[in-house]
């Protein structure tokens, strides 16, 4: 596959509506979500679920004025036990869930039926500045709607959130539409304004899966606004990217207690480091862990 391709399938659009007051976003993915979910046996519904996280985060975060980190958590008491996607302002991210019970998972698909009664965690940690986290309620019917509310809670914007998952195509796309506040702060300016949201909602929400997997920002967004003077933005790139390394894993190893360190290479003849978002395994031996075998004598 050509970058030129690579660039279709995985890529995120801001686009503003000129005379609205309202922007707007489609992300397109595939590449990065085959990454998360190939090396892992996940039951349908949750590779589902995980597409979709995987979209909305990259909504959520094309939205924050931020250099840093964001990770994007679900817990619950239901068969998936916990769900989370996290990556950067750069729209390089990773993924990945854990299954507690695999057996009513394989028969889950909906938000409640998989995660059970639970929350959504948004973590921000900022390069520079406090990170800060907000907490919503997993108590909507999807996800979307999820994430819809954590807007209208957190940053108090009416917003509007479109998630799709197909399994067969190994895609995942998403869109959201925000209303801009703008104005005088006169009752007339706030219900024009909201108007012209609800408006765009509904637009927006003729969106059909094939379209949003087939067709290039371009042309969704013609099909969907012709009417409307929209101004897109220059593309941005999401990639796939776990972010283990041997460095990371000897940094690990460096917290064990020396004598500790020298049992399970008695034991075992090597420790075994496996990542749990990629599964890549790094293995170490005697020579590479000298320096730490010798650290409590110093």
């Amino acid at each position: 596959m050509s970058t030129t391709d690579i660039s279709k399938t995985d890529v995120l659009n801001r686009y503003l509506f000129n005379d609205r007051h309202v922007r707007g976003e489609l992300v397109q993915l595939s590449q990065s979500y085959q990454s998360i979910i190939n090396n892992h046996n996940y039951p349908l519904g949750v590779r589902l679920l995980l597409g979709e996280l995987l979209a909305a985060t990259c909504l959520l975060t094309a939205t924050l004025k931020f250099e840093g980190e964001i990770t994007v958590q679900l817990q619950g008491d239901g068969p998936v036990g916990y769900m989370s996607v996290n990556g950067d302002n750069n729209q390089k991210l990773r993924g990945i869930a854990k299954v507690v019970e695999v057996e009513t998972a394989n028969k889950a698909h909906s938000l409640k039926e998989l995660m059970g009664k639970g929350n959504m965690i948004i973590t921000v940690k900022p390069e520079k500045g406090e990170a800060y986290q907000g907490v919503v309620a997993l108590d909507q019917p999807t996800l979307a709607q999820c994430f819809s509310q954590y807007f209208e809670i957190s940053a108090q914007i009416p917003t509007q959130v479109w998630l799709f998952s197909d399994d067969e195509k190994q895609q995942v796309a998403g869109s959201l539409v925000q209303l801009l506040p703008d104005g005088d702060g006169s009752n007339e300016n706030k219900a024009q304004q909201q108007d012209d949201f609800q408006h765009l909602a509904q637009l927006t929400n003729t969106i059909k899966a094939d379209e949003i997997f087939s067709l290039e920002a371009e042309a969704l967004l013609y099909r969907l606004y012709h009417q409307e003077k929209v101004s897109l933005f220059e593309p941005q790139a999401v990639s796939y990217q776990c972010g283990c390394s041997n460095e990371k894993c000897l940094s690990a190893i460096a917290q064990i207690e020396g004598d500790e360190i020298e049992k399970i290479l008695a034991e075992q003849g090597k420790i075994s480091m496996t990542c749990d978002y990629c599964l890549t395994t790094y293995d170490f031996f005697n020579e590479q862990l000298k320096s730490f075998i010798s650290k409590d004598s110093h």
